[in-house]
């Protein structure tokens, strides 16, 4: 099970959107229990009082928060207090394990260690380092990252709000990673207690998770915060149970309390929310293309743009595709998955492998769709760390399949798929929703590779121009190309 659905079923079942920082933390150890001594007496100590944490919350919480620095600091034995927490908490309650990841060099070893040693099934991570140091987190579709955009220490605002208040380097954090992965791959860390900045990091991201930090200071108006952070559907946000009730001796009837509390504003929230918008194609043509629908969604929601554009090969055309929008659209996205795999399930392969960095989300959705495993070959390789040339795991000799958004040129493609052949993996089949003709297949055959197009150019402009999107001045642009 993914994590979205882990995450989503707990939250179902305990109808509670609450989450437990389990934090080895001596700080805050209750006075009930002895005073710590030496190392031993002290894990053994915070060990007796997370299993009270856990056994007293396991059925009114989603999900549970370890903090790795609290174990790290108590040495050897606290990563043996860690994995003592780890098998402890109930396998259907997902774990977000609270790293801050931020180094690339170590970003590809510590996601196989945490996703496959420790079995978390989130991670968060600083987000400086950019998707580069996300994506071998993503190479794992059941699991998931959420990014630091925001935190609420008062120090941190001459950064994050930089270089002004309605334009804030933490929203461009957000604009960002939400074109690193899908929905269900990658969620938000928030910390603050301003219900004006959870509004607009929601405005900005109505797809994403939250999981909002800090938010339990004096005078804050819970109420406040759940209207600014939820989305439309009463859900999106996970909540933190206030660190000092975690050493009350009635923590069952305080969270129990606070379910309830967090519950009837989701339930109001969602009354209100009892219209939606809903797309609507406004054309009927005779002789209509299959995939008109998504097409015209993909122009309404400006995936597909008329100008002047220069290319990254510097040609310039009349139109320019950006499809790494799609992921903040999962009505489309699920429309574009559904087009690939139709593709897919006629082709033999044993793994999908994307291209970085556009379509690394399509084939993390087709993995989870398809239950076949996926795999990346690196942008540029590494001068240190492990040097590795394709992320995930895989054995010469497998079948992989390419997946790419746009056929241009072909040399991304053609270069992913000789960095895949490099490391004996065969590969026959380039998969792309969109080719730009001009020869691309052709040079692609001549290198030993077919390429499939969902659509090609010349189908979306005539659907387009049939359908009234756009002009005949612009339909004839294409002519030139």
């Amino acid at each position: 099970m993914n994590f979205f659905d882990k995450l989503n079923g707990a939250i179902a079942r305990n109808q509670s959107l609450l989450f437990v920082g389990l934090d080895p933390n001596v700080e805050m150890l209750p006075s009930r229990y002895y005073p710590p001594g030496d190392i031993d007496s002290i894990t053994n100590i915070l060990w007796d009082w997370l299993q009270v944490i856990i056994s007293q919350t396991a059925d009114q919480v989603c999900a549970y928060k370890p903090t790795l620095g609290f174990y790290q600091a108590l040495g050897i034995h606290g990563l043996e207090l860690l994995q003592l927490t780890l098998a402890a908490i109930p396998a259907d309650i997902p774990i977000i394990l609270d790293a801050k990841h931020s180094d690339i060099n170590t970003s590809t070893i510590f996601a196989k260690t945490v996703f496959e040693q420790w079995q978390v099934d989130a991670i968060t991570v600083s987000p400086y380092a950019g998707q580069d140091h996300v994506a071998p987190f993503l190479v794992y579709p059941d699991k998931a990252v959420f990014v630091l955009c925001r935190t609420s220490n008062p120090a941190a605002i001459a950064l994050q709000e930089y270089p002004t208040t309605e334009s804030p380097l933490y929203l461009q954090v957000v604009k960002e990673a939400k074109n690193w992965a899908t929905p269900e791959q990658l969620g938000l860390e928030v910390g603050t207690t301003s219900p004006e900045v959870l509004a607009r990091i929601r405005e900005v991201a109505p797809e994403r998770v939250i999981l909002a930090r800090s938010i339990w200071s004096e005078g804050s108006n819970l109420s406040n915060i759940l209207t600014a952070g939820l989305n439309v559907n009463g859900d999106g946000l996970l909540i933190p149970v206030p660190q000092d009730m975690l050493g009350s001796d009635n923590l069952s009837e305080q969270i129990q309390s606070l379910n309830q509390e967090i519950n009837q504003t989701r339930n109001k929230i969602i009354e209100d929310a009892s219209t939606c918008s809903v797309w609507l194609p406004n054309v009927c043509l005779v002789n209509q293309h299959p995939y008109l629908d998504l097409i015209l969604q993909l122009y309404d929601i400006g995936c597909i743009m008329f100008g002047e554009f220069v290319q990254a090969s510097g040609a310039t055309f009349p139109y320019y595709i950006d499809l790494r929008k799609i992921i903040s659209n999962p009505q489309i996205f699920h429309q574009i998955l559904n087009a690939y795999a139709d593709v897919l399930k006629d082709l033999k392969f044993d793994r999908i492998a994307g291209i970085p960095y556009g379509s690394l989300p399509t084939a993390t959705g087709l993995s989870l769709r398809l239950n076949r495993p996926m795999i990346f070959p690196r942008k540029e390789v590494k001068a240190h760390g492990s040097r590795r040339v394709i992320e995930g795991n895989f054995e010469p000799g497998e079948t992989v399949v390419v997946v790419d958004d746009i056929l241009i040129s072909g040399k991304s493609a053609m270069e992913g798929a000789e960095k895949l052949k490099s490391a004996g993996l065969k590969v026959n089949d380039i998969v792309v929703f969109m080719d730009h003709e001009q020869g691309v297949k052709d040079r692609l055959r001549a290198n030993g590779y077919r390429a499939i197009a969902i659509l090609t150019i010349s189908e979306i402009t005539q659907t387009l121009y049939e359908a009234g999107r756009i002009n005949e001045e612009q339909y004839r642009a294409f002519d030139e190309v």
